[in-house]
C-alpha cells in the first residue's frame, strides 16, 4: 500500500550547494517508503567530485524508523570513506528524540539549527 493511501507524509527530498557542502532537504518520513527517493538522490550525490561536507537538513523531518536510522548511517560511513563529514543540521524534535533513544546522538555531527551546521562547515571550510 502507497503512503498516500494510509494517509502518511512522503518524503521529500532537494539539494543544493553551499559553499564547500552539499546540502540535502528532508522532509516528512524517512522510512521503508521513502528510502528509494532518497537513495536515488543520493546516487546523484555520490556522482559528483567529493566534498568537504555533507549536510542532512532534518528539521522538517516527522519520523524516522529504524531503516531510516539504518540509512543515515549507511550516509554516514559512505561520507567517511569520501573523506566527506557527515553533518545533521536542524536536528530537533522526532529526530533529537530518535538519535538520543537509539543512542546514535553522539555517533552524527549533530546540530539543533541548520545555521549552526552551515557556519560550521563555512568556518571549518
Amino acid at each position: 500500500m502507497s503512503p498516500e493511501a494510509t494517509g502518511r507524509a512522503m518524503l521529500g527530498v532537494s539539494s543544493g550547494l553551499f559553499s564547500n557542502a552539499v546540502v540535502i532537504r528532508l522532509s516528512g518520513e524517512i522510512d521503508a517508503y521513502g528510502l528509494p527517493m532518497l537513495r536515488e538522490h543520493l546516487t546523484r550525490v555520490w556522482d559528483l567530485s567529493p566534498t568537504p561536507y555533507l549536510i542532512l537538513d532534518l528539521q522538517a523531518v516527522g519520523f524516522c524508523d529504524s531503516m531510516g536510522m539504518n540509512e543515515l548511517l549507511d550516509i554516514m560511513h559512505r561520507c567517511e570513506a569520501r573523506e566527506t563529514r557527515l553533518l545533521l543540521g536542524g536536528v530537533q524534535g522526532v529526530m533529537a528524540r530518535v538519535l538520543s533513544i537509539t543512542g546514535l546522538r553522539n555517533a552524527f555531527e549533530v546540530f539543533d539549527t541548520m545555521d549552526e551546521a552551515l557556519r560550521h562547515a563555512a568556518v571549518r571550510g
